[in-house]
């Protein structure tokens, strides 16, 4: 069960990733593949000492409203992962931790696309100034754990890195009372 390029061609190349269109051999037949590049990206479920979850509400333009999600963005150039989620948190909500463990990783839509989501969990906050980038509109905002996993199960957090972190980490740690 594998494919094996035999040709391709970078069709875009963009700031955040980029696209190509591949032949591939299929075990003795030809097909056509259009795939997303992307460098990967990380989220951080980072928990206070009241068992609140930081968060952001984001514009997200591809799909024309706010999201509720985790803190969460692209790998650089070379960045580890880990690095990349603390320097994210700290980006987004001002928090900083003590310690970060890894959650695990998703691939969101693998059927097309190459990127990977790294996900840890961080605790020991201690709080700062958001300085988000250029163009990014967030709000930071603390949602009790047992909240954050009743709208990941009730539609209300769509997002799916968010979801799948929240109900990760809600498995692993004995569930919430909900």
């Amino acid at each position: 069960m594998t494919e094996r390029r035999i040709s391709g061609e970078t069709i875009f190349k963009g700031k955040v990733f980029t696209v190509e269109r591949d032949t591939v051999d299929c075990g003795g037949h030809t097909a056509e593949r259009e795939i997303v590049r992307h460098p990967g990206g990380v989220a951080v479920l980072a928990l206070d000492g009241s068992r609140r979850v930081v968060m952001v509400r984001q514009f997200r333009y591809a799909v024309g409203r706010v999201l509720l999600e985790l803190p969460a963005g692209r790998l650089e150039p070379g960045e580890e992962p880990m690095e990349a989620g603390l320097r994210e948190l700290s980006e987004e909500t001002g928090y900083a931790a003590s310690h970060i463990v890894p959650l695990g990783r998703m691939i969101p839509t693998g059927g097309y696309d190459s990127e990977v989501i790294w996900l840890y969990t961080a605790t020991g906050l201690a709080g700062g100034a958001p300085h988000p980038d250029a163009g990014e509109i967030v709000r930071a905002e603390l949602v009790p754990f047992d909240d954050a996993v009743r709208m990941a199960l009730d539609g209300t957090i769509e997002d799916g890195k968010t979801v799948f972190g929240i109900l990760k980490y809600a498995m692993l740690r004995g569930g919430s009372d909900v």
